[in-house]
């Protein structure tokens, strides 16, 4: 059985590049527009690894990963950030709300697999 990575960014494009990239290596994909939707979808469950962007419109990254980590399916399942902010105090904030690892846009699709890999056992 395939794992399911969640996928949360608002640019199009970038859900393309993770899907494609993540697909191709065998994942399944559950998209999703901002922070409000991707904790819809996370909500509907079978998510092993949640990939987010921080900057969204309605929900964002860290915020989302708040509300997932008040949930108690979500306690120990991965979550990445995906996103362009790459500051030290960022960082920590995302830490401090539960990220699991980050990694800066533009991702290497080669590395983003070896971080997926890596979170998911």
């Amino acid at each position: 059985m395939s794992k399911t990575v969640l996928t949360v960014d608002d640019s199009a494009s970038i859900r393309q590049m993770v899907g494609f990239t993540l697909k191709g290596a065998g994942y399944s994909v559950v998209e999703a527009v901002d922070g409000n939707d991707g904790l819809a979808k996370a909500k509907a469950g079978g998510v092993s690894l949640v990939l987010t962007d921080q900057n969204m419109p309605g929900m964002d990254g860290i915020s989302m990963i708040k509300a997932l980590r008040a949930m108690p399916a979500y306690k120990s399942v991965p979550i990445l950030m995906l996103t362009t902010e790459s500051g030290d105090a960022m960082k920590a904030q995302g830490k401090a709300a539960g990220a699991t690892g980050w990694i800066v846009k533009p991702f290497d699709p080669a590395k983003l697999l070896e971080v997926v890999r890596k979170v998911l056992g």
